[in-house]
């Protein structure tokens, strides 16, 4: 029983110290959520605007540029999986994953084969794990994104999309599409991953035309539509790798809280259910001590009378 009893207590002692490591884990991920929602407040004004730049270049310059052309026969198609470095996070990066496994499956149904572009070592893990190939991978970042990351990326998928479809050119193979698969952040509590389609563009924001006998002028390029696009469209992409990058920090940081806070309390009541346990026991042992004492005492007491 004294056995079962020190066995009890060093259970409870290696609780009370996993609880605080998941209890600082919860802290820190919490802290460190409300600076990566700042950077993405931040990030938005520079984003609007260039959507609205390219928005009005695309839709008046007349000018059918490469990274706005929809190809006629799509075969081959990048996707780009923005999963995390790290675990403790809850469903965060199955569930990207999961997503973005219906995407794929999507794409292949419709006779397009898939590159994986992987974002996070989970991802890349989960697709060495399943000896899949990877077409490029990024790591070391996920929550704390810079926009040297998103331009990193953005210059990856633009190449690969401008490289003519199956053509491979410095380890990247041409392809007529790229999607990404990330995961955005609605609040605290919900955290939904996505996917959207990347390349050919697809401009979220329009601008009506001014008509001809208002005083305003029509948009005029200089110095010509086509080296504006040349110009705004990678960084139009690389903006919008770096909204879903700050979507999914602020999502993988909400996940890993949600997460070690629900650690901490199942730390709680393990602790609490040890040491009833453990007091159930030292009772039955004091229990059992009294009970061998009173024996000894009677037998004693027999052996006496027996031998007057």
């Amino acid at each position: 029983m004294a056995v079962s009893l020190r066995e009890y207590r060093a259970r409870i002692r290696s609780t009370e110290s996993m609880k605080k490591i998941t209890r600082a884990m919860e802290l820190i991920a919490a802290s460190r959520i409300i600076k990566a929602q700042q950077r993405a407040q931040a990030a938005a004004p520079y984003a609007r605007e260039l959507t609205r730049a390219v928005s009005a270049v695309a839709t008046f310059s007349n000018v059918d540029h490469p990274l706005t052309t929809e190809p006629e026969n799509p075969t081959r198609a990048a996707v780009l999986i923005v999963t995390s470095d790290r675990g403790l996070a809850g469903a965060y990066s199955s569930s990207v994953l999961k997503e973005a496994e219906r995407l794929v499956e999507r794409l292949q149904g419709e006779g397009k084969k898939v590159d994986a572009y992987i974002s996070g070592r989970k991802g890349e893990a989960y697709f060495k794990f399943r000896q899949r190939p990877i077409a490029r991978a990024w790591t070391g970042y996920s929550d704390q994104p810079s926009y040297d990351d998103a331009r990193a990326i953005g210059q990856a998928l633009i190449a690969a999309f401008l490289t003519e479809t199956g053509e491979v050119v410095d380890d990247i193979t041409g392809v007529d599409e790229v999607h990404v698969v990330f995961t955005r952040f609605k609040s605290m509590l919900v955290q939904e991953p996505q996917a959207m389609r990347l390349l050919p563009l697809e401009v979220v924001e329009g601008t009506e035309a001014p008509e001809k006998d208002e005083l305003l002028p029509l948009y005029e390029f200089e110095p010509s539509g086509t080296e504006v696009l040349d110009a705004l469209l990678p960084k139009y992409v690389q903006s919008r790798i770096f909204f879903a990058l700050l979507q999914a920090a602020a999502s993988e940081l909400a996940a890993r809280q949600k997460a070690m806070k629900s650690a901490t309390d199942n730390a709680d009541e393990l602790i609490k259910k040890y040491k009833r346990i453990a007091n159930q026991a030292r009772q039955a042992g004091i229990t059992q001590e009294i009970s061998e004492i009173v024996g000894g005492v009677n037998a004693l007491a027999d052996a006496q009378a027996g031998s007057e």
